[in-house]
């Protein structure tokens, strides 16, 4: 038994007993009325599942019942058929929030599609969904491990964050499960074909991805004109899956001409990705290049002061005579400022917004309890950063440089992972304090759970002292000291943290809009 109620009005219904003699025989329970008057009273008195309204009716019409039955009822759907296909009828209806629309004569299937599209919708996109993706794990499964190349591995984190998104509305939860158990051994995998590759891609001549310190020079300098301003935003630990969570916000002023996954550098941390990005070098270059812009861990002060600096020298470098401005925005206020004043950068060839806001959130939801609760998962983290976004000055920043011609860059310096299981480290005072990445000397750690960079300068990382090491974590784990340790853990389990090894932080977005 469909148990699924249908209020007809049409005021020649009579013509249509073939119509409900066809739903009846599905177990559609229809109600019938000939006048949009009726229709309301009967509103009043029953509960109805959709309703199918004629739109030329004496006395109500169409439109001015839907409109009561909207007042009355939000989000009873409603399917309007007219004979006519004059516009103005359409967009009236459409403005009004219909379900469907469909043009007389109409035919049984038609009408049975409609309820079906409307109200069996989310069953049936379920029940698809799982059965395509049950195909699909089995060849994922099969592919990762084959996976041996780094376009592999990119093209392979797509797949699963598409899968991801798919899954995620659907109501079979045990699909969910098994897809982040996939992500999970993809995750193990990845890490180690990094520790087998990675340092090789420093190699001259090597087959290396687009990393931190080579995306200016080899993706964002040839979209750079003097006829078009650019706008590029680099949104600090925007994940892959968080962007394709706002990317249909954007895509109502932009439109996508490249996506592509570029490899951020280890560690997967601001201070080194997104000076990287800026300097067009690797952190042991930058010390010993600029010496008065580099910071260490151990050093006092802010580690990210001098990226406007680290363009300047590099776009020197390269020879580019472009006129630029940089924003770097970290709260609301400067948001709002720079919007006020966004129309002053079409004079630039090149304009550049740093924006905070995703790496402030992936801190407070380990400070806040509030934030712990509204993202305590991927899901509830996409949709916080959808949230934002449309109510963020960035949005309105996009506007504007659509209005004003500008191409859009949108990328960001790194990734972040939720850290499920603890790792412990014991380090000297002098060892530094992220979650996910140790630099010091005398580390004691699982040596399966890390991937070690004895010596640094095989990654292009600085040298502390004569004995110090890199360690980054694997997978979802973070370190822990053994001190105080069931505190420790239980304050930071299920937190966003990075500076590590995985998909989620290492294979990040790169997208190029063109305004619409």
């Amino acid at each position: 038994m469909n148990n699924i109620n249908i209020l007809w009005v049409d005021d020649e219904i009579d013509l249509l007993k073939p119509h409900i003699i066809f739903l009846e025989s599905r177990n559609y329970a229809v109600t019938t009325c000939k006048s949009g008057t009726e229709a309301l009273e009967k509103i009043e008195e029953e509960s109805f599942d959709i309703v199918f309204l004629d739109e030329n009716m004496p006395g109500l019409t169409g439109l001015e019942t839907l409109s009561e039955i909207k007042e009355k009822r939000e989000n009873l759907p409603v399917v309007m058929i007219t004979k006519s296909e004059e516009e103005y009828i359409m967009e009236e209806a459409i403005g009004s929030k219909i379900a469907d629309y469909l043009i007389k004569p109409v035919n049984p299937n038609q009408i049975l599609l409609s309820i079906k599209k409307n109200l069996d919708h989310s069953r049936l996109i379920s029940e698809k969904t799982t059965s395509n993706y049950q195909q699909e794990f089995r060849k994922i499964a099969m592919e990762m491990s084959q996976v041996n190349s780094y376009e592999e591995w990119a093209e392979l984190y797509q797949r699963l964050i598409y899968w991801e998104l798919q899954l995620e509305t659907i109501e079979d939860s045990s699909m969910f499960e098994i897809l982040e158990s996939q992500k999970q051994e993809a995750n193990t995998q990845f890490c180690k074909f990094i520790e087998k590759n990675y340092a090789s891609w420093f190699d001259r001549d090597a087959d290396a991805p687009v990393m931190s310190h080579t995306l200016f020079k080899k993706q964002i300098v040839p979209e750079i004109n003097k006829e078009q301003p650019t706008l590029l935003v680099v949104v600090d630990n925007l994940r892959y899956d968080q962007w394709k969570a706002f990317e249909p916000v954007v895509n109502t002023f932009y439109k996508k001409e490249k996506e592509s996954a570029y490899f951020s550098i280890l560690p997967t941390a601001t201070q080194y990705a997104r000076n990287a990005i800026f300097s067009g070098l690797m952190p042991s270059e930058m010390e010993k290049l600029f010496p008065k812009y580099w910071k260490n861990d151990t050093d006092e002060g802010g580690k990210n002061l001098y990226e406007e600096n680290f363009l300047q020298e590099q776009m020197k470098r390269l020879g580019l005579d472009f006129t630029f401005a940089y924003h770097k925005i970290s709260n609301l206020k400067a948001g709002k400022k720079l919007v006020e004043n966004f129309k002053s950068q079409k004079n630039n060839d090149f304009t550049v917004v740093v924006y905070n806001f995703v790496d402030m959130l992936s801190h407070s939801k380990t400070e806040m309890e509030v934030i712990k609760e509204l993202a305590s998962n991927d899901k509830s983290y996409r949709s916080l950063t959808h949230s934002w976004f449309r109510n963020s000055p960035l949005l309105e920043i996009i506007q504007q440089a659509q209005q004003l011609g500008f191409k859009l860059i949108i990328t960001t310096d790194h990734g972040t992972i939720n850290v499920k299981h603890p790792s412990k480290v014991i380090g000297d005072k002098e060892t530094s304090l992220n979650l996910r990445y140790k630099t010091g000397k005398s580390l004691t750690y699982e040596k399966k759970e890390v991937l070690e960079a004895a010596n640094p300068k095989t990654v292009h990382l600085p040298t502390l002292n004569m004995s110090s090491s890199f360690i980054f974590a694997k997978g979802d784990l973070f370190f822990a000291y053994p001190n105080n340790f069931n505190h420790y853990v239980g304050y930071y389990r299920n937190t966003y943290q990075h500076g590590g090894v995985s998909l989620e932080e290492m294979v990040i977005p790169y997208i190029v809009l063109s305004p619409k």
